[in-house]
C-alpha cells in the first residue's frame, strides 16, 4: 500500500481528500523537471506536471447527492434544509386534516405535496436531504405517487367524487368482487 502511495505521489497523481479528489504532496518524493516541449505559453518554469487521472486507490467514498445544502452554509439548518421541511409541512396539514374529519382535503394536500417535490427536484439544484436516490428517480417516484394520490382523492366516492372517470367504477367493482 505505501508502495503504491509513494508511486502516486512520485507520479504527480498525489494523496486523495476524503471525499475523493487528488491534492498535491507536500514534497514531491522526486524532483519533476518541467518538459519545456509539452509547456504551453502561460506555464511557469518551476510547475510540476501533473496527472489528471483518478488515484488508483481511493481513501473514502464519493458524498451522496442528497448531501449538498440547498443554502449556503453560514445559514441555519433548518434554512438550509426548506424543500424538505415544505415537503414535510404540507404533509402534516394533509394528515392533521384527515385526522380531523377531511380526508378528501387531507389527501389531496399529500398529492400536492409530492409533486411540489418532484418539481423541486427538477427545477432546484440543490435540495438537501429531498434528494434520496438520483434525480431522475426521485422526480419519477415523487410524480407517480403524488399523481396517484391525487387522482384516487379526486374520485373518491365519500360522498360525491370531484372527478368522475366512466370506467373507474367498473374497475373498482371488478377488483373488488
Amino acid at each position: 500500500m505505501q508502495a503504491e502511495s509513494d508511486a502516486e505521489n512520485a507520479t504527480g497523481g498525489g494523496a486523495a481528500r476524503a471525499n475523493g479528489t487528488p491534492v498535491a504532496p507536500d514534497v514531491p518524493a522526486k524532483p519533476v523537471a518541467p518538459d519545456p516541449a509539452k509547456a504551453g505559453p502561460g506555464a511557469g518554469a518551476g510547475a510540476p506536471v501533473r496527472s489528471r487521472r483518478f488515484p488508483s486507490i481511493t481513501r473514502d467514498t464519493a458524498r451522496p447527492e442528497g448531501s449538498g445544502r440547498a443554502v449556503p452554509g453560514a445559514v441555519s439548518t433548518p434554512a438550509r434544509q426548506w424543500p424538505m421541511l415544505s415537503v414535510l409541512t404540507a404533509t402534516a396539514v394533509g394528515l392533521l386534516a384527515t385526522a380531523f374529519g377531511h380526508p378528501r382535503a387531507g389527501c389531496l394536500a399529500i398529492g400536492v405535496a409530492l409533486i411540489a417535490a418532484s418539481v423541486m427536484r427538477r427545477v432546484l439544484p440543490s435540495v438537501g436531504m429531498l434528494a434520496v436516490r438520483s434525480r431522475f428517480t426521485d422526480m419519477i417516484t415523487y410524480g407517480l405517487l403524488g399523481v396517484a394520490i391525487t387522482l384516487l382523492t379526486l374520485v373518491m366516492a365519500a360522498p360525491k367524487p370531484w372527478l368522475v372517470i366512466p370506467f373507474m367504477e367498473s374497475a373498482v367493482r371488478f377488483t373488488v368482487r
